[in-house]
């Protein structure tokens, strides 16, 4: 009896072959699966790539220029020439606060009466009000700091017109690694194929054997010859080629399209999205095989994958700065350590101390994930 036990247990390819060519011939008749797997990450992905930016950009600010002298026209130039400013000019403060409280500017800045003649006096220093919008604290520190900004350029320039060497001076030169240009994008659109694997990966095969239940067709299938093994591994290979072939597409759009700069290697790449898949198809298929039902599956892959690799992968909101139960938290999710991948390979490179250190835990994680499948996994009817 062991050794006939054995026999039906042993993995058939003949069989595993019929049941991913079934498998994926579902797929390619599901144009929700199409949806989700090719069109929904290039709509995701244009919208983190050109829709969303964390650049200050041209700020709009108002401008009072009280004073009319030469010295406060020039340094009221500044701002119009400043890249991150879009000014408006005003007659009186009265305006600036109703555009303020329209929303219409994000701040003000007043240059005083007696603005020339108070940096005659010693020191040179002389007023000057600068109003923000404290609703967007964020916003509100761009403002003041580029305000400050524009003040010690045109400081400068007064003093070299002059002919005055201020004492002193540190001079400081900026520089960005792996990212040189500084721009959100660069760092957002690798963060954004970490939501689209997890949607192609734990939304699409949440619904595989919630599906088989619905259409009745699991009943044929356990009547079958079909082991448990080749079970989950016909749900498993179509979606994780479906996966590979969707971050393909995406990385190709993000290079090339969105003009990301990859710094890694095709290797580095294939290994760490083949071990996310992992936990994404393991997660997807142990929520389907759990509820048994579409609509519900669905929306707890949403709630348990999704969702928490917006809000806890240090994709948009940083984890240094959540609290530290929070902080405790984030290490459950695999999504995390895929995000630091991608924007290691994109930004940096290979650096193998930090893609091996966050590919092990998306191993275990994944390994995890299937092993707790096949725990629930049954071949017979409840």
């Amino acid at each position: 009896m062991n050794k006939t036990k054995a026999k039906s247990e042993a993995i058939s390819w003949r069989r595993l072959k019929a049941l991913c060519l079934k498998e994926t011939l579902q797929i390619i008749r599901d144009p929700s699966s199409n949806l989700i797997a090719f069109v929904l990450p290039l709509i995701m992905l244009f919208i983190f790539g050109y829709g969303i930016n964390l650049d200050s950009g041209a700020t709009k600010i108002g401008l009072l220029v009280e004073d009319q002298s030469e010295e406060a026209n020039r340094f009221a130039a500044s701002f119009y020439g400043s890249k991150y400013f879009s000014v408006l000019p005003a007659q009186n403060r009265k305006q600036l606060e109703d555009e303020i409280m329209d929303g219409t500017i994000r701040g003000f800045v007043v240059i005083q009466q007696n603005f020339s003649d108070d940096l005659k006096r010693p020191g040179d220093s002389a007023p000057v009000q600068v109003v923000t919008d404290g609703a967007e604290p964020q916003l509100a520190a761009f403002v003041q700091g580029y305000t400050l900004g524009a003040w010690q350029d045109w400081l400068a320039q007064r003093n070299l017109a002059q002919g005055i060497r201020a004492p002193g001076q540190i001079g400081v030169q900026e520089r960005f690694w792996f990212n040189p240009s500084a721009e959100s994008r660069n760092f957002l659109v690798p963060g954004s194929i970490t939501l689209i694997m997890t949607v192609v990966g734990a939304l699409l095969t949440s619904l595989v054997v919630a599906r088989e239940w619905e259409r009745g067709t699991m009943e044929a299938l356990l009547a079958s010859p079909m082991t448990r093994t080749e079970f989950l591994l016909s749900k498993l290979i179509p979606y994780y080629v479906l996966g590979i072939v969707s971050l393909m597409i995406c990385v190709i759009v993000a290079v090339f399209v969105l003009g990301v700069p990859f710094r890694g290697s095709i290797f580095a790449l294939f290994l760490v999205s083949t071990l996310f898949l992992l936990t994404t198809l393991g997660a997807g298929l142990l929520i389907s095989t759990l509820m048994k039902n579409q609509f519900n599956a669905a929306q707890a892959a949403l709630n348990l994958a999704f969702l928490p690799s917006m809000m806890f992968s240090g994709f948009i909101y940083e984890i240094s700065s959540m609290p530290a139960p929070i902080r405790a938290v984030t290490y459950l999710f695999p999504a995390r350590y895929f995000v630091t991948c991608m924007q290691t390979l994109f930004q940096a490179g290979d650096l193998w101390p930090i893609l091996l250190r966050n590919s092990l835990f998306l191993l275990v994680s994944g390994l995890v994930l299937i092993g707790l499948t096949a725990r629930f996994t049954r071949k017979r009817l409840d």
